[in-house]
């Protein structure tokens, strides 16, 4: 059993050293480097809208924290109308959907697969860091809060010198995962046309017939690149005291 997977592995990486892909604009690399142009792409789009996810998931998160049921009630019915939206119907909407109501309104503003990608991304996601956010900040002590207050700040003054720095040492191993979800999200932008990873491996398999040896190769890149995001994000944890005992 074990030779014969032996067998097949070392088959499988010669067949992959073997395929050619010769597009017009490409003409001479092998596989492994169209895969891997497509990493750049996965990769900027991942940072771009974990970093807008990020700050629109803070916004989102205050008002959840405030007196006024109001402001809490906006909090609540935008977390969850988002977070129950498929990403792909969503991703559909944004790139065919947002253009037709710019025109509406007298604006012309296209929108191609790469900011597509992004906005939708962003969106999907800051529902989900608006509520990682909302733990982060409950799990801090009322009695912060409140020796804030005595001291005479405001609110504000209080989540931005107080509640919020302590909340983001707790919610930083959170937040690294939901980069890594975008990271892996990202292969949805194929169906739009964005060159990234998953649709660099599409076009492989449509002119070398070799889906196996491909989607493979797919597979480990992105795990490649899970892991490098992870050990990242736990030298952050050490960096920031985030893995400390609380």
């Amino acid at each position: 059993m074990f030779s014969s997977l032996v067998a097949f592995g070392l088959r499988a990486g010669w067949e992959l050293g073997l395929v050619r892909y010769r597009p017009a604009h490409a003409v001479g690399l092998d596989q492994h480097s169209v895969l891997i142009s497509g990493m750049g792409a996965t990769i900027l789009i991942s940072v771009i809208a974990a970093a807008i996810s990020i700050v629109l998931g803070l916004i989102v998160a205050l008002p959840g924290q405030s007196s006024n049921r109001w402001l809490r009630l906006i909090n609540r019915i935008y977390v969850e109308f988002v977070r129950s939206i498929p990403l792909l119907p969503m991703l559909f909407w944004v790139f065919y959907g947002l253009p037709i109501i710019f025109r509406s309104m007298g604006l012309n503003i296209p929108i191609d697969p790469f900011w597509g990608a992004i906005i939708t991304l962003a969106i999907s996601d800051s529902a989900f860091t608006a509520e990682i956010y909302r733990s982060g900040i409950q799990s801090i002590a009322r009695g912060q809060s409140e020796a804030a207050q005595t001291i005479g700040l405001n609110y504000r003054q209080t989540m931005r010198y107080v509640i919020l720095p302590q909340a983001i040492r707790r919610i930083l191993p959170p937040l690294a995962n939901q980069f890594i979800y975008i990271v892996k999200m990202s292969a949805f932008a194929s169906v739009i046309g964005m060159q990234e990873l998953t649709r660099r491996a599409n076009e492989l398999v449509v002119t070398e017939y070799r889906p196996l040896e491909i989607y493979s190769l797919l597979i480990v890149e992105y795990l490649i690149l899970v892991l490098i995001i992870s050990a990242g994000v736990r030298w952050l944890e050490r960096r920031m005291g985030a893995d400390e005992r609380v």
